[in-house]
């Protein structure tokens, strides 16, 4: 878990592809630059989507960890 107070937490549980990166999307764009997003996923091809939607957008994925089986993201708006 990284060292960052995130700015807005988001639930994704129980959702499975593309509903947890159209949910970070529709968060992303409502926050500042330099603000975080904490994400927390039970898809288990979250990483990898999480890690290209970033890349693709060019926002900053900080960290990525698992609590239990849930995945955790840590996401900074950059654009």
């Amino acid at each position: 878990m990284p060292d960052i107070t995130p700015d807005i937490v988001l639930d994704t549980k129980g959702l499975n592809c593309p509903l947890p990166i159209l949910k970070a999307k529709k968060a992303l764009t409502g926050m500042e630059n330099g603000q975080h997003l904490e994400l927390a996923s039970t898809d288990p091809g979250a990483v990898k989507d999480f890690q290209a939607f970033c890349n693709a957008t060019g926002n900053k994925l900080n960290a990525h960890w698992m609590d239990g089986d849930v995945f955790m993201f840590m996401i900074e708006r950059i654009v």
